[in-house]
């Protein structure tokens, strides 16, 4: 999660060198002067993710589980619905491909302590932006809300399980969504990088067909976690 937090401070700076003379200058052309005004605008992101598990265990200090994450990408459209001067209303479904990887420690052999979960989600967030007053050409801002995602790969339907080395998810989850960014008021779009934590509300959880699953069973709950980091134009 570093390496995305540094990415985006990097693309910020790259970014803010390249328009410093219509951006950040003392006295900057004011670029899209009247672009906030518009009641309803579309626009669409493209970005990168990294996925993790919260997990609960009934036994509190067992820790049997580690999860690896990697870096997937994110691609959605925006609209955005304006209430007023300083909030906006926005919905940004998203396809977003990830890929987290368990290993657990209480077996010896590899075939059984290695889960490899790939994910494919379609999200469906309702977010509130709230806007800093605007100066120049930037407006930071602050989002956050409620999502609905579907696992397109959740082996939820599968009879096998962890047995059969299937590893099963229930295929909708709830989220909450919290995040900072900045808008940026070029000479003919608005571009405006963000990053988001992105946290699950439910367990994801399918137990395996054995009440005794040495993989499944000490588990209380498993929810996602991850953040996102887009890159959205308008």
């Amino acid at each position: 999660m570093k390496k995305l937090f540094y990415f985006f401070l990097f693309l910020i700076s790259l970014n803010s060198q390249a328009q410093t003379k219509g951006i950040f200058s003392k006295d900057p052309i004011i670029n899209l002067e009247n672009f906030d005004k518009q009641r309803v605008y579309f626009g669409y992101f493209l970005g990168f993710n990294t996925y993790d598990f919260n997990i609960d265990y009934f036994n509190s200090p067992s820790k049997d589980i580690s999860v690896n994450s990697t870096t997937g990408f994110n691609v959605g459209v925006v609209a955005d619905l304006r209430l007023q001067e300083y909030i906006n209303l926005r919905f940004e479904p998203g396809l977003y491909y990830a890929q987290r990887n368990l290993t657990y420690s209480n077996f010896t052999r590899q075939i059984d302590s290695e889960r490899e979960i790939r994910s494919t989600f379609i999200d469906f967030p309702l977010l509130l932006k709230f806007s800093s007053k605007r100066t120049g050409n930037i407006r930071p801002y602050l989002v956050g809300g409620v999502s609905a995602t579907l696992n397109l790969a959740s082996n939820s339907k599968s009879v096998d399980d962890n047995y059969q080395q299937k590893f099963r998810l229930k295929p909708w989850t709830q989220n909450y969504q919290i995040g900072i960014g900045v808008d940026l008021y070029l000479e003919y779009f608005k571009f405006s990088p963000s990053i988001r934590g992105v946290f699950g509300l439910n367990d994801e959880l399918i137990r395996d067909n054995n009440p005794d699953s040495p993989w499944t069973s000490n588990i209380a709950a498993m929810k996602s976690r991850g953040v996102f980091v887009n890159f959205t134009f308008h």
